[in-house]
């Protein structure tokens, strides 16, 4: 009989050192040469929009949003989406007519597992009522400012509690 393998668990005195992070790919751990596709392709996709991405980026340029820039077609990750905001950890996708929705869904698991919200919209929406899709986008990036805002209270309490822990002890 073959003995069964157990699962083991590493105790934290075991981790002398952290993993480095990648110097490509944000510490994706992409390969290089996969990354280089992914920035093609989304060259390529800036080059050949669709309506709905020109009207959606016109907005967003004509708009003043400091500091909230969206980029085009941005490569976050080993996706490709339509605009990225990485001050807030947002992304819009805009679902245009045949697209896979199996990856789609992968994808937005994928960069909501690392902290990105995915906000999607119809392409159809976006050419019949713009200001709609606008406000949506709006309050969802009011709700994203506030996310982060209780996230970093909750961060520095958190850091003041060990800071005070740590001078009792002293």
């Amino acid at each position: 009989m073959t003995e069964r393998k157990k699962l083991e668990l590493r105790t934290p005195s075991d981790d002398t050192e952290a993993p480095a992070l990648k110097k490509k790919g944000r510490g994706w751990e992409i390969s290089e040469a996969r990354l280089d596709v992914l920035h093609e392709q989304a060259r390529e996709l800036r080059r050949h929009s669709s309506e709905a991405h020109k009207a959606l980026a016109a907005k967003f340029t004509a708009a003043d949003m400091e500091p909230y820039t969206f980029k085009r077609h941005a490569v976050v990750g080993s996706a490709i989406v339509d605009f990225n905001c990485h001050k807030l950890g947002m992304a819009i996708v805009i679902d245009e007519e045949g697209q896979n929705e199996t990856l789609a869904k992968r994808r937005d698991k994928s960069l909501e597992s690392v902290g990105i919200r995915v906000m999607r919209i119809k392409a159809s929406d976006i050419l019949e009522n713009i200001d709609d899709v606008l406000k949506r986008i709006t309050a969802g990036m009011r709700m994203r400012i506030g996310d982060k805002k209780v996230a970093r209270a909750a961060h520095g309490k958190q850091m003041r509690e060990g800071r005070m822990g740590r001078e009792r002890r002293s």
